[in-house]
């Protein structure tokens, strides 16, 4: 939290894109009244103040609502979306509707996408649905100390697809923990991005990719 907000404070990007899991997990806008939430989303109203921030919900924090980009002055994307910017274009995405190979967690993903299951968890109450965030964290954290567990990537396929029909041969998303850059397809370019972990990871880890008239540079946040 404590790095982030430094990043906020005093990057030099003129704009800054989230591309969703913000936050562990957001069951509703009432969250804006618990303390962590709320120090987080001042500092992102901080920073919007001066510069576009533009912001995509990811799998954790799909429930983020109006309450929120209105506190926050966040200018939310839709997924997948066209960035244009001076150096180019780019098809942004989460990534985690691409990662049709993991069955089990596209069937979650449709359930707890449906309006009926949004508005049923929505109308419980707030220490009830930050218990089954809870639960549902501790299931994911359990699952990931398999030693045979790997995180599921996108289909290629499909995103060289949806590609195809872009103006953009780059392709930036999240969600597979596989930061990195690779070549694909026709000369196809998909440019995965970091996830923050400074507090638990054995080896912490934090990457901010910036895009300049130069191309795509992958920097740490202090350096930013």
């Amino acid at each position: 939290m404590v790095k982030f907000e430094h990043y906020l404070q005093h990057t030099r990007a003129d704009a800054l894109v989230l591309l969703g899991d913000v936050f562990e997990a957001w069951v509703g806008d009432d969250v804006l009244a618990q303390d962590f939430e709320a120090r987080l989303t001042r500092a992102l109203h901080q920073f919007s103040r001066g510069r576009p921030l533009l912001l995509m919900r990811g799998n954790r924090d799909f429930l983020l609502g109006s309450r929120f980009f209105d506190a926050t002055g966040a200018v939310e994307l839709p997924d997948p979306c066209l960035l244009s910017s001076p150096h180019g274009r780019a098809l942004l995405t989460h990534g985690d509707a691409w990662c049709v190979a993991d069955h089990a967690y596209q069937q979650f993903r449709a359930q707890v996408r449906s309006p009926a299951w949004q508005a049923a968890f929505l109308a419980k109450p707030l220490a009830e649905r930050l218990a089954v965030a809870q639960a549902l964290r501790s299931a994911s954290q359990a699952h990931q100390q398999d030693p045979n567990h790997s995180h599921a990537d996108v289909d290629l396929s499909l995103a060289a697809a949806w590609l195809q029909v872009s103006p953009s041969a780059v392709m930036v998303h999240g969600h597979t923990h596989r930061p990195g850059t690779e070549v694909f397809g026709q000369g196809s370019c998909r440019h995965v991005l970091s996830d923050w972990d400074l507090d638990h990871a054995s080896t912490p880890r934090a990457q901010v990719l910036r895009w300049v008239a130069e191309g795509w540079l992958r920097l740490s946040p202090d350096d930013c």
